[in-house]
């Protein structure tokens, strides 16, 4: 009857990614609260003109106003879809809250079946607003429940007279609704916003990933096509080096321009040369031990071991499974030989094997171990797994998870006994290897 406000997705605004949301805008705000005032005001012109009930129609149509006046207010102040401030917001819902309560009060106060709409200001307030000022307007509004049990008009028609008790109950529902609905929202809420931020972590992952590349790919192009050009000065600077007359200030700059055209055919050689397995290099098939290992020497610290196992599973297994080093891929199994690396007492131990038709990397560490309780929620965002260290935010294995996830892996969480935390990555291999087409 009056207010539609908890019937509509709320447009939060994010100071940052991941951050507590601070704003919400002005215009989704304004827009609820057309909607209510129209619901409102024809509940009220249908009650009293079409039922012929009698209610103190000037008091009630002059609060409809005043919430009218108030969005008028607000699209003068907010212009152009901007946000509103944390205060001004928690004004506005709590003019909706004592807005409601006098139309309830006119109108039978907690007789009035729409008296449960109290609790609508107040889940707003739990998934846009910080946890004080959702404590604050719950408060405020238990007293203005408190309130409409002790002094309302009587309920519009001929509706008998209600128990004493059935408006205990009533006062004790509703107060139980402010904090039940209040704290299941803001915990929703948090959950969402904690999900939001993993979830930007990734990206972030992957977009670094990606400019490295795309930087690797046009330093590789700019090699071959600056080749040619180059070889055509040099080839001109020894000729002008070959005709000059010796010890003449013209024929030491034709030898300083041949050997700083020869010394960019060197670097753009280096750029554009394809690199041996071992080298790990980002743009081309790799094995994928021969990444791993890679990966491991980068981030290794010096007082842990690590040795890679490489186990073909049958006879007619092939040879060691070769990958494209995508982003999915490097930054996924980066995260897991992290934090096998970081938690580890004395060596990590990754093993690669292989068949024709699968390809799996066990990583095994001899540290801690995951804890019991949380084996099931590994890899969800935020869950630290192991002992906290300084930085450490629990969002390395859901970005390993998620990454490897997108490129076709299943992974599984566990614990060897006596043996520290094993974590196992499986692929298809005919989806993961790349062919020898792709390759050349």
């Amino acid at each position: 009857m009056f207010g539609f406000r908890d019937a509509f997705q709320l447009d939060i605004y994010h100071d940052a990614p991941g951050a507590r949301p601070r704003h919400i805008r002005a215009a989704t705000i304004i827009a609820i609260r057309w909607v209510a005032i129209a619901g409102q005001l024809a509940t009220i012109l249908f009650v009293h003109f079409v039922l012929g009930y009698r209610t103190p129609l000037a008091i009630c149509l002059a609060a409809v106003a005043a919430s009218a006046a108030l969005n008028l207010f607000l699209l003068r102040r907010y212009r152009s879809g901007a946000e509103m401030r944390r205060r001004d917001t928690l004004f506005s819902l709590g003019f909706d809250a004592v807005q409601l309560a006098l139309l309830l009060g006119l109108t039978g106060g907690l007789q009035n079946p729409f008296a449960a709409l109290l609790l609508a200001p107040v889940t707003v307030s739990a998934s846009t607003l910080p946890g004080r000022h959702t404590l604050w307007l719950g408060l405020f509004v238990a007293g203005l429940v408190t309130l409409l049990a002790l002094a309302h008009l009587p309920l519009p028609g001929p509706a008998p007279a209600l128990p004493p008790m059935y408006l205990f109950a009533s006062w004790v529902a509703i107060l139980v609704g402010v904090g039940f609905v209040s704290a299941y929202v803001a915990r929703v809420a948090s959950e969402q916003r904690r999900m939001l931020q993993a979830l930007a972590a990734v990206e972030a992952t992957l977009r670094r990933e990606q400019q490295v590349s795309a930087v690797g790919a046009l330093a590789a192009a700019a090699a071959h096509e600056l080749g040619t050009p180059l070889a055509t000065i040099t080839l001109v600077a020894k000729e002008l080096c070959r005709d000059l007359p010796p010890d003449t200030e013209a024929a030491e700059d034709a030898a300083l321009i041949s050997s700083q055209a020869e010394r960019c055919r060197e670097i753009l050689a280096e750029l554009a040369a394809r690199p041996s397995d071992d080298a790990g290099d980002r743009f081309y098939p790799i094995s994928i031990s021969a990444l791993i290992q890679n990966i491991a020497d980068e981030r290794k610290p010096a007082d842990i071991e690590f040795r890679i196992v490489r186990r073909p599973i049958a006879d007619d297994a092939g040879g060691d499974p070769r990958i494209a080093r995508t982003p999915e891929l490097v930054n996924g199994l980066a995260n897991i030989l992290s934090n096998a690396l970081q938690f580890a007492r004395t060596k990590v131990t990754a093993e690669v094997a292989w068949s024709r038709r699968n390809v799996s990397v066990t990583v095994v560490d001899d540290g801690p171990g995951f804890p019991a309780d949380l084996l099931r929620r590994i890899g969800e965002p935020y869950i630290s797994t192991r002992t906290h260290r300084d930085g450490h935010m629990g969002l390395g294995l859901f970005i390993a998870r998620t990454l490897l996830e997108n490129s076709g892996a299943r992974l599984k969480f566990a614990n060897r006994p006596g043996a520290g935390a094993e974590v196992v990555a499986s692929w298809s291999r005919p989806a993961l290897e790349v062919t020898a087409e792709e390759r050349s």
